[in-house]
Protein backbone atom coordinates (compact mmCIF):
# COMPACT_ATOMS: atom_id res chain seq x y z
CA UNK A 1 0.00 0.00 0.00
CA UNK A 2 1.23 3.38 -1.15
CA UNK A 3 1.33 5.99 1.71
CA UNK A 4 -0.75 9.22 0.51
CA UNK A 5 2.44 12.02 -0.28
CA UNK A 6 0.76 14.74 2.05
CA UNK A 7 1.87 13.16 5.14
CA UNK A 8 4.93 12.81 4.70
CA UNK A 9 6.73 15.90 6.86
CA UNK A 10 9.40 17.88 5.10
CA UNK A 11 13.31 17.15 6.13
CA UNK A 12 14.37 20.51 7.99
CA UNK A 13 17.73 21.57 5.72
CA UNK A 14 21.06 21.47 7.09
CA UNK A 15 24.16 23.93 6.83
CA UNK A 16 26.82 22.69 4.64
CA UNK A 17 29.19 23.64 7.22
CA UNK A 18 31.36 22.80 9.10
CA UNK A 19 32.13 19.20 7.86
CA UNK A 20 31.97 20.21 3.87
CA UNK A 21 35.51 19.65 3.77
CA UNK A 22 35.94 16.04 4.83
CA UNK A 23 33.11 14.68 2.14
CA UNK A 24 34.50 16.99 -1.15
CA UNK A 25 38.05 17.59 -0.76
CA UNK A 26 39.21 15.55 2.53
CA UNK A 27 42.91 16.09 1.56
CA UNK A 28 42.53 19.74 2.40
CA UNK A 29 40.59 18.35 6.24
CA UNK A 30 43.75 17.07 6.40
CA UNK A 31 42.50 13.33 5.41
CA UNK A 32 45.00 12.23 2.89
CA UNK A 33 44.91 8.52 0.99
CA UNK A 34 40.95 8.79 0.68
CA UNK A 35 41.07 9.55 -2.75
CA UNK A 36 44.58 10.25 -4.93
CA UNK A 37 44.33 13.50 -5.31
CA UNK A 38 40.90 15.96 -4.49
CA UNK A 39 38.16 16.28 -7.48
CA UNK A 40 38.69 19.52 -9.14
CA UNK A 41 42.19 19.87 -7.45
CA UNK A 42 42.62 22.45 -10.75
CA UNK A 43 40.62 23.62 -13.73
CA UNK A 44 43.50 23.78 -15.91
CA UNK A 45 46.78 21.09 -16.62
CA UNK A 46 49.53 21.98 -17.91
CA UNK A 47 49.97 23.39 -21.38
CA UNK A 48 46.87 24.86 -21.11
CA UNK A 49 46.29 28.00 -23.73
CA UNK A 50 45.93 31.34 -22.99
CA UNK A 51 46.81 33.69 -20.43
CA UNK A 52 47.02 32.15 -16.75
CA UNK A 53 45.80 33.94 -14.15
CA UNK A 54 45.64 33.76 -10.63
CA UNK A 55 42.49 35.00 -8.48
CA UNK A 56 42.50 35.74 -4.85
CA UNK A 57 39.67 36.95 -2.41
CA UNK A 58 37.60 36.53 0.42
CA UNK A 59 33.79 35.16 1.32
CA UNK A 60 32.48 37.88 4.06
CA UNK A 61 29.82 37.26 6.30
CA UNK A 62 28.03 40.24 7.60
CA UNK A 63 30.08 41.56 10.23
CA UNK A 64 33.09 41.71 8.06
CA UNK A 65 34.59 38.70 8.83
CA UNK A 66 36.51 36.44 6.33
CA UNK A 67 35.16 32.98 6.53
CA UNK A 68 37.59 30.37 7.00
CA UNK A 69 35.40 27.14 6.20
CA UNK A 70 33.99 28.81 2.86
CA UNK A 71 34.42 26.19 0.41
CA UNK A 72 34.03 27.59 -3.57
CA UNK A 73 33.63 25.71 -7.27
CA UNK A 74 34.22 26.90 -10.56
CA UNK A 75 33.19 26.22 -13.89
CA UNK A 76 34.70 28.50 -16.82
CA UNK A 77 35.26 27.76 -20.99
CA UNK A 78 38.55 28.13 -22.29
CA UNK A 79 40.79 31.21 -23.56
CA UNK A 80 38.67 31.13 -26.78
CA UNK A 81 34.89 30.32 -24.86
CA UNK A 82 34.71 27.18 -25.76
CA UNK A 83 33.14 24.64 -22.96
CA UNK A 84 34.63 21.42 -22.01
CA UNK A 85 33.93 18.79 -24.14
CA UNK A 86 32.44 20.81 -26.93
CA UNK A 87 33.87 20.83 -30.96
CA UNK A 88 37.18 22.87 -30.69
CA UNK A 89 37.76 23.28 -27.09
CA UNK A 90 41.09 22.88 -25.33
CA UNK A 91 41.65 19.72 -23.68
CA UNK A 92 43.69 20.68 -21.47
CA UNK A 93 41.23 23.29 -19.39
CA UNK A 94 38.31 21.02 -17.69
CA UNK A 95 36.53 24.24 -16.37
CA UNK A 96 35.91 22.51 -12.91
CA UNK A 97 37.26 23.28 -9.73
CA UNK A 98 37.12 22.85 -6.04
CA UNK A 99 38.97 24.86 -3.65
CA UNK A 100 38.59 26.16 -0.38
CA UNK A 101 39.47 29.29 1.65
CA UNK A 102 43.06 29.51 3.89
CA UNK A 103 41.83 28.05 7.31
CA UNK A 104 44.30 30.81 9.12
CA UNK A 105 43.32 34.01 6.69
CA UNK A 106 39.88 33.06 4.90
CA UNK A 107 41.12 33.98 1.50
CA UNK A 108 41.02 31.07 -1.23
CA UNK A 109 43.04 31.70 -4.58
CA UNK A 110 42.00 30.05 -8.21
CA UNK A 111 44.80 29.61 -10.61
CA UNK A 112 43.59 29.28 -14.05
CA UNK A 113 43.36 30.14 -17.42
CA UNK A 114 41.30 33.73 -18.26
CA UNK A 115 38.16 32.42 -20.61
CA UNK A 116 37.41 34.04 -23.58
CA UNK A 117 33.58 35.57 -24.05
CA UNK A 118 30.95 32.70 -24.82
CA UNK A 119 28.42 32.30 -27.19
CA UNK A 120 24.67 32.40 -25.46
CA UNK A 121 21.51 31.17 -26.55
CA UNK A 122 19.66 33.22 -29.54
CA UNK A 123 23.20 33.87 -30.69
CA UNK A 124 24.32 36.60 -27.52
CA UNK A 125 27.88 37.04 -26.67
CA UNK A 126 28.56 36.44 -22.90
CA UNK A 127 31.45 38.37 -21.95
CA UNK A 128 34.53 36.47 -20.06
CA UNK A 129 33.09 35.01 -16.69
CA UNK A 130 33.95 32.42 -14.45
CA UNK A 131 31.00 30.99 -12.27
CA UNK A 132 30.67 30.27 -9.14
CA UNK A 133 29.39 28.23 -6.31
CA UNK A 134 29.67 29.15 -2.45
CA UNK A 135 29.25 26.93 0.57
CA UNK A 136 29.72 27.42 4.37
CA UNK A 137 28.99 26.66 7.50
CA UNK A 138 25.19 28.44 7.78
CA UNK A 139 24.83 28.84 4.40
CA UNK A 140 21.95 26.56 3.67
CA UNK A 141 21.59 26.33 0.02
CA UNK A 142 24.79 26.94 -1.82
CA UNK A 143 25.07 30.70 -3.30
CA UNK A 144 25.85 31.21 -7.40
CA UNK A 145 27.34 34.05 -8.62
CA UNK A 146 30.02 35.05 -11.25
CA UNK A 147 32.99 36.84 -11.47
CA UNK A 148 33.28 39.35 -14.69
CA UNK A 149 37.14 40.96 -15.39
CA UNK A 150 37.09 45.09 -14.95
CA UNK A 151 39.82 44.34 -18.14
CA UNK A 152 37.14 43.72 -20.27
CA UNK A 153 33.85 44.90 -21.54
CA UNK A 154 30.94 43.49 -20.23
CA UNK A 155 29.22 46.42 -21.44
CA UNK A 156 26.84 44.16 -24.10
CA UNK A 157 26.97 40.89 -21.70
CA UNK A 158 23.12 39.78 -21.51
CA UNK A 159 23.03 38.93 -17.69
CA UNK A 160 25.02 41.54 -16.56
CA UNK A 161 22.45 43.83 -18.44
CA UNK A 162 19.62 42.33 -16.25
CA UNK A 163 20.55 43.57 -12.82
CA UNK A 164 18.42 46.53 -12.29
CA UNK A 165 20.15 47.95 -9.63
CA UNK A 166 23.42 49.06 -11.79
CA UNK A 167 25.46 49.77 -9.05
CA UNK A 168 25.35 46.23 -7.68
CA UNK A 169 26.97 45.16 -10.98
CA UNK A 170 30.60 46.71 -10.18
CA UNK A 171 30.01 43.27 -7.14
CA UNK A 172 30.79 40.60 -9.75
CA UNK A 173 33.90 42.66 -10.91
CA UNK A 174 37.25 41.12 -10.34
CA UNK A 175 39.59 43.82 -9.97
CA UNK A 176 43.06 43.83 -11.62
CA UNK A 177 45.83 44.00 -9.28
CA UNK A 178 48.96 43.14 -11.21
CA UNK A 179 50.11 40.99 -14.25
CA UNK A 180 47.70 38.43 -14.80
CA UNK A 181 46.57 38.34 -10.81
CA UNK A 182 43.02 39.56 -9.75
CA UNK A 183 40.90 40.25 -6.82
CA UNK A 184 37.33 39.42 -6.16
CA UNK A 185 36.01 39.11 -2.72
CA UNK A 186 31.76 37.83 -2.08
CA UNK A 187 30.15 39.42 0.65
CA UNK A 188 27.27 37.96 1.95
CA UNK A 189 25.25 40.60 2.81
CA UNK A 190 25.45 43.86 4.16
CA UNK A 191 26.67 46.87 2.14
CA UNK A 192 28.45 45.97 -0.96
CA UNK A 193 26.72 42.36 -0.83
CA UNK A 194 27.41 39.98 -3.67
CA UNK A 195 24.37 39.49 -6.51
CA UNK A 196 23.31 35.66 -6.52
CA UNK A 197 21.11 34.36 -9.26
CA UNK A 198 18.44 31.51 -8.27
CA UNK A 199 19.55 28.93 -10.60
Amino acid sequence: MVQKLDTLPETPSQTAGPYVHIGTIPTFAGLAGIYPEDLGLSPIADGAKGEIITITGSVFDGTGWALRDAMLESWQADAQGRWPGSDGADPKVGGFCRFAADKDSGEFVLRTVKPGATKGRGGTTQSPHIALWIVARGINIGLQTRLYFDDEDNAADPVLGKIELRPRVDTLIAKKTGPGAYRFDIRLQGAGETVFFDM
